[in-house]
């Protein structure tokens, strides 16, 4: 025989009812069947809250009329959808269930109080009527039914009214004795048992479940089958990652440490029976009944980490003081005494190595409790001192690893740690079970999620390394890098890289999607997208998504954005970006940044801050690291400068070639912003100070290139007309370079001393500046390793899609910094 057991999901409605039973027929057909079901969702909660309402309000008048309309509703449809369905028959049981029920709360509202044994009995009649609808539905469909009454055959042999636990062996006896015919389906409901006295009593949480494995137990059953909404049971709750797996094999003992460390599918109660008659249990999915599921068995081999779970809202005390060190295990003894005694469950407990501190978890609700018990008990050690203080520590959350291979594979706790370590999440407190089937980290409460996935990443997707990417600004090369992440997606993925863009935003709005954005049709989600953009809206989106390998892309030139990087490191962001604010800003910010991202273990990388898509942050600090220094450096820093001095050799007069470069979209919109050598003074700072200066931005001298009168003028037209007016100055200073067989370049320069300028030099064939034109930059770099002939890097600094490239290449190198 089989034991299943539906849930309340499982029966929600009348087409899910009808699943059911199509369900149950199909195993019939090889095997004969007992079922336990639940009440209907909801209607036990409803029950519950009937009491606390007649409580609260006495006079209250006395009606049952939502649980009338659910279960009338339920049969007017299950009469429609089932031929035969004898509608009259299961309106009768209901309105006797409804005339014990008023009876009860009558009852409660006269005495003003509602006992336990009173409680137990209202509240398992939605199981009750559950087990009458169905029998009605499978008589309809040509079966015959045999009902056990939990009341008389499953019996509860201690525990209270609420929280009962069954007595297998005189249970057994009494089903065994009913002589149930084989060809009849078998239903009881769930939750439910009866003590000495046949009154009612529950089986507490997840009750359904144990009645069906007690059931099954009773039995001597092939297997027990608990049918729910899931596949089975998974590698990490489903809700909080969608890359978890469906687990196929568990241990009892691993099913065991997955439920009691807070894994919902199954209670630790259900599995003991089923253990300790090694009865296989299946947990199924009603609404995908050809899912293999999983099977909790004595038959699992392979030595495996199976799943990670957390309980939250936990709360650790911590015992201390000289008296422990020498009262060690009569201190132990007596906390878990106190604890038995006020019927609070200690989770976890660890001690110092040194003896002299214990610590246990336990829920928050019951931390007040249980400190005023161990300073009740503890009073005198409290007193002469021997115990200091007990401190509690709130809001904790415990994350557990559990499988068998924990005991067989090395290096698994080391990788828990890193996985912790690396996403910013400091450990309270370590436990190992002594089976060394599982192990548990204590950390905040706000961390847990957060250190499920990164642990889960790290113990199951390892082959796959994880980026979880924001972009902030969408302008010409934000849009062209989110053009570049969707043509590389499916190649990365192949290469086992998962880079996700989970948000995407601007000054004005948001767009946040913490499992990944279709980039395909991003541009089609960022039209419909009305979600408003602010700094801290942003960081509580990703806080609460949990992203495992954040990383900020900031592809705007805002000041404001660039000062909260501090922020966005303190909270666990890598940084990616093209805009220079941060770092040619003072030089203390340029300083904080990189002491806290030493701090918290975080990458910062800026590599198109000089020279977009040249690679030449990287190359400079990589020659540091090796140990060699910049003597001097030259370099053309502006694809548009370097546009118009190469149309200057040509016979293209200033003004005319400044014009060619703003129309062919190589400047900025306003001209000025590159003829005054702004964006070339900050690069200019920015590779001074990654060669070890600590100059600020006012320290670099600029020879101007337009008068400064032509500046005043504020409309951007009149400007161009008049800047005609330097066209003589610069004709001449080309022929003046020409009759020396040299041409002018704008060339950025850190002097031997260190002296930053940007001026106009004539460079002769020898010079790597000389063959430069048509917007390229070059950068030559005199070290100590490369002189006298210099480093020399050369091609295209402008472009969106030049810049766009060089901050992906930066996006993966924030890989180096995940473990």
């Amino acid at each position: 025989m089989r034991v299943l057991k539906f849930g309340g999901t499982s029966i929600a409605n009348a087409h899910k009812i009808l699943c059911v039973a199509e369900i149950i027929e199909n195993i019939l057909r090889t095997s004969p069947v007992a079922v336990v079901l639940s009440a209907p969702a909801h209607i036990t909660n409803y029950l519950v809250s009937l009491i606390s309402d007649i409580l609260l309000h006495p006079r209250i008048k006395l009606n049952l009329i939502s649980l009338e309309k659910i279960f009338t509703q339920l049969g007017k449809e299950l009469s429609e959808l089932q031929l035969n369905f004898d509608f009259q028959k299961a309106q009768k049981i209901l309105h006797r269930e409804l005339i014990i029920l008023i009876k009860i709360l009558h009852g409660i509202s006269l005495i003003g109080k509602c006992p336990e044994n009173i409680q137990a009995a209202f509240i398992c009649r939605g199981e009750q009527l559950a087990v009458a609808y169905m029998t009605v539905l499978l008589q309809a469909r040509g079966h015959k039914v045999a009902i056990i009454n939990p009341l008389d055959k499953l019996i509860a042999d201690e525990g209270s009214y609420l929280e009962a636990t069954i007595d297998i062996a005189i249970s057994t006896k009494l089903i065994m004795n009913s002589r149930i015919p084989i060809k009849y389906i078998v239903l009881m409901a769930g939750f439910t048992a009866g003590n000495e006295k046949r009154h009612p009593v529950i089986l507490g949480r997840n009750g359904s479940d144990y009645s069906a494995a007690a059931l099954a137990a009773c039995l001597q059953a092939e297997c027990c089958e608990i049918w729910t909404d899931v596949d089975g049971i998974y590698t990490i709750d489903p809700h909080h990652l969608n890359g978890a797996r469906q687990l196929q094999y568990l241990s009892y003992q691993e099913a065991m440490e997955l439920s009691y460390f807070g894994a919902k599918v199954i209670h630790p109660r259900t599995i003991k029976p089923i253990a300790q008659f090694k009865i296989p249990c299946i947990i199924k999915n009603t609404t995908n009944p050809q899912s293999s599921g999983t099977i909790i068995s004595n038959n699992v081999r392979n030595n495996k980490i199976k799943g990670i779970t957390q309980l939250n809202n936990m709360a650790m005390l911590n015992i201390s003081g000289p008296g422990l060190t020498e009262e060690m295990g009569e201190i132990t003894a007596r906390i878990l005494a106190v604890m038995s005694q006020e019927s609070i469950s200690v989770v976890l407990i660890t001690q110092s190595s040194s003896e002299y501190s214990i610590s246990f978890c336990i829920t928050k609700n019951e931390q007040i409790r249980a400190r005023r018990a161990l300073e009740k008990n503890f009073f005198l050690e409290l007193k002469d001192g021997w115990i200091d203080q007990i401190k509690i520590i709130k809001n904790l959350a415990i994350i557990t690893v559990v499988g068998d291979g924990m005991r067989t594979s090395y290096g698994r706790a080391c990788k828990i740690f890193s996985a912790l370590s690396h996403a910013n999440i400091n450990i309270i407190a370590i436990s190992q079970g002594s089976s060394e089937r599982s192990i548990s980290v204590v950390v905040k409460n706000i961390q847990a999620i957060v250190g499920l996935k990164v642990v889960h990443q790290m113990l199951f997707n390892n082959n796959f390394q994880v980026i979880d990417a924001v972009i902030i600004g969408i302008g010409g090369i934000g849009s062209a890098l989110l053009n570049q992440i969707s043509r590389q997606q499916l190649l990365l993925r192949n290469k086992k890289i998962d880079l996700r863009v989970c948000g995407i935003a601007n000054s004005n709005k948001i767009l946040f999607k913490p499992e990944g954005i279709n980039l395909k049709k991003w541009k089609n989600f960022w039209t419909q997208c009305q979600d408003n953009f602010k700094l801290d809206i942003l960081f509580n989106l990703i806080k609460e998504a949990g992203l495992i390998n954040p990383v900020i892309i900031d592809c705007t030139s805002s000041k404001n954005i660039a000062h909260q990087y501090v922020n966005f490191i303190k909270n666990g962001f890598h940084i990616v970006t093209p805009n220079k604010e941060a770092n040619s800003c003072s030089y203390k910010y340029y300083k904080l940044i990189r002491r806290i991202c030493l701090k918290k273990k975080r990458r910062f990388y800026y590599d198109t801050n000089v020279g977009a898509g040249l690679p030449v942050i990287s190359n400079l600090q990589n020659l540091i690291n090796a140990g060699d220094k910049l003597i001097r450096f030259s370099g053309i820093l502006s694809g548009s400068l370097s546009f118009i001095f190469g149309k200057l050799e040509i016979g293209i007069s200033f003004s005319k070639a400044t014009c060619i470069a703003s129309k062919m979209g190589l400047t900025e919109p306003d001209p000025r912003e590159d003829l005054s050598c702004r964006d070339v003074s900050r690069q200019l700072l920015i590779l001074s100070r990654e060669a070890g200066s600590k100059l600020e931005l006012s320290d670099i001298k600029i020879e101007p290139l337009i008068p400064a009168n032509l500046n005043l003028i504020k409309n951007r037209a009149l400007f161009m007309l008049h800047l005609c007016v330097v066209d003589d100055y610069f004709s001449a200073r080309v022929s003046e370079a020409r009759s020396q067989n040299k041409i002018l370049r704008p060339v950025a320069i850190i002097e031997k001393n260190g002296r930053c300028t940007i001026q106009i030099v004539a460079v002769d064939e020898n010079n790597p500046l000389y063959q430069v034109k048509n917007g390229e930059n070059i950068l030559a770099f005199y070290t100590n390793y490369y002189h006298p002939r210099p480093l020399v890097l050369r091609g295209y600094g402008a472009g969106c899609d030049v810049t766009a490239s060089g901050v992906f290449a930066d996006i993966l190198r924030t890989l180096r910094a995940t473990p």
